[in-house]
């Protein structure tokens, strides 16, 4: 599933082009997502001018002067530039159309979204989506001693209350296993149990993790390509336990494990990454 990196990467090539730009034409070719897209929503758009093009969590947010469109991209969808002329391929939901350029929705698994949220339904943070997401991994206030006050009275483990986003969006499944693996905690502790030098670590961690996983463009989908049209899977190349079980680790050459929890798959050092 995209995640905040790919979520982001997305965002900042949308960004160089959308802002400013009237939008001519939003074509639904598939309104059946995750849920339906409103019938309306082109005669809605029709002509208006994208004031700015932002992220909340996993979540696009395309911003009119009248409302936001929420755009989600599911489990394998991109949203990506192409030529005004490029035929739509199958699975292509989705069309923004502007004098010069041309967005498309590429969803497989139509587990995507494309909502709108009117200014009048109140401010855009309070939609049911949005409200109860964590802080963000790089606003200022997402501090060690936040992290540490979130995890107290946790008795679930690290990982899963990671990859919940209550406490901090954007870090998924690969994130989680490098960051806990770079701050040296096992990721079956509980949340209770995250010290204060531990979540020292992990808050550096998990900021140093999704720098990387920024700078390279994604991750989290072999076939995920960004607003460009340029394919992901780079950061993995690099991870240092993701998908490597029974390969030795790069700090002590202990055996990565393997492990399951909560259905998704957990990577670690059993030999840096001690209880």
């Amino acid at each position: 599933m995209p995640e905040l990196p790919e979520v982001e990467t997305t965002r900042r090539g949308i960004a160089t082009v959308m802002p400013g730009r009237t939008l001519r034409q939003l074509i639904i070719h598939e309104n059946r997502l995750r849920w339906p897209i409103r019938p309306d929503l082109p005669a809605l758009l029709e002509n208006r001018t994208v004031l700015a093009c932002e992220r909340r969590g996993k979540y696009l947010l395309i911003r009119f002067e009248h409302g936001t469109q929420i755009v989600h991209l599911g489990m394998s969808g991109s949203l990506r530039r192409v030529p005004l002329d490029e035929p739509l391929r199958k699975h292509d939901h989705v069309e923004w159309c502007f004098d010069d350029a041309r967005f498309l929705l590429h969803d497989p698994r139509r587990f995507g979204a494309v909502l709108w949220h009117p200014d009048t339904d109140g401010p855009l943070a309070q939609h049911p989506l949005l409200a109860n997401l964590g802080i963000e991994p790089f606003d200022p206030g997402f501090t060690p001693e936040r992290l540490h006050a979130g995890l107290r009275g946790r008795r679930q483990a690290i990982k899963p209350l990671l990859l919940a986003g209550k406490i901090v969006v954007g870090v998924g499944n690969i994130y989680a296993s490098e960051s806990l693996f770079l701050a040296g905690i096992d990721p079956r502790t509980p949340g209770s149990r995250i010290s204060r030098p531990k979540s020292v670590r992990l808050h550096a961690a998990i900021q140093t993790t999704l720098t990387q996983a920024l700078d390279a463009g994604g991750s989290t989908l072999r076939d995920y390509v960004n607003a460009q049209g340029t394919p992901g899977a780079y950061f993995t190349l690099h991870a240092a336990v993701y998908e490597h079980q029974n390969q030795p680790c790069p700090r002590c050459s202990s055996p990565i494990r393997r492990i399951i929890q909560g259905q998704r798959a957990t990577y670690f050092c059993p030999g840096c990454q001690k209880r």
